[in-house]
């Protein structure tokens, strides 16, 4: 189910794609791994996902700095707590320039795209959507959390007919299942159309949440 993977090269980023059979422009999946990960972390929901779609993961821009595991991180500093929209603003100013040159490798339509987060990638894609609503399709968010300080957005509502999955283990010790719950409040009172998975598993997701997820995508 992963053949037809390509490696790339685009300025500094590193990334893997899953290019569908036929001409493009290819409907886009964006998969963006969690603190530790890599371009290569997120392959593992592929099979799950329609073939139909390109999809495109790539390698955060910094090092994690985590002494045994290694890894990239959407953070320059991993903070204590949870990380925040300002944290994640130097990469979302990367990311879109990434997402800008994006066209001139893959075949794909990038006017608006699927986003999918693992964890810290999650929050990320909550953090990305909150200021590019009109750029993503479909957001999904597995075993993350919104970023901190968001404050009240159900004024300006900037997930307006959003839909969003959220998927979570009710045993995760990693990102408690509070903070996915916390999420989903936020990302309905910002205007999203909301759907949530809870599993009996710890800092992944479950089976049923994993069928759950292919349908959103299809």
């Amino acid at each position: 189910m992963l053949d037809n993977l390509v490696d790339l090269n685009i300025g500094d980023w590193v990334l893997k794609a899953r290019v569908p059979e036929g001409d493009g422009p290819h409907p886009v999946i964006l998969m963006v791994h969690g603190w530790t990960g890599d371009e290569r972390s997120m392959w593992v929901f592929a099979p799950r996902l329609t073939r139909t779609a390109l999809l495109v993961a790539m390698r955060a821009p910094y090092v994690s700095k985590h002494p045994e595991i290694g890894g990239y991180s959407w953070v320059a500093e991993r903070v204590d707590g949870w990380s925040s929209l300002d944290d994640f603003a130097p990469a979302l100013e990367a990311f879109s320039g990434l997402i800008a040159a994006l066209p001139d490798h893959l075949a794909g339509d990038f006017s608006r795209f699927g986003l999918m987060g693992f964890s810290q990638g999650a929050a990320f894609s909550f953090a990305y959507s909150l200021q590019n609503r009109a750029r993503v399709e479909r957001l999904a968010a597995l075993a993350g959390f919104m970023p901190a300080g968001v404050g009240d957005l159900s004024a300006s509502r900037p997930l307006d007919g959003l839909p969003v999955y959220i998927a979570h283990g009710t045993q995760d010790e990693t990102v408690p299942i509070a903070r996915a719950r916390e999420a989903a409040e936020l990302a309905a009172a910002a205007g999203a159309q909301v759907a949530t998975c809870e599993t009996d598993t710890g800092h992944k997701i479950g089976a049923q949440c994993a069928r759950e997820l292919a349908e959103f995508f299809k």
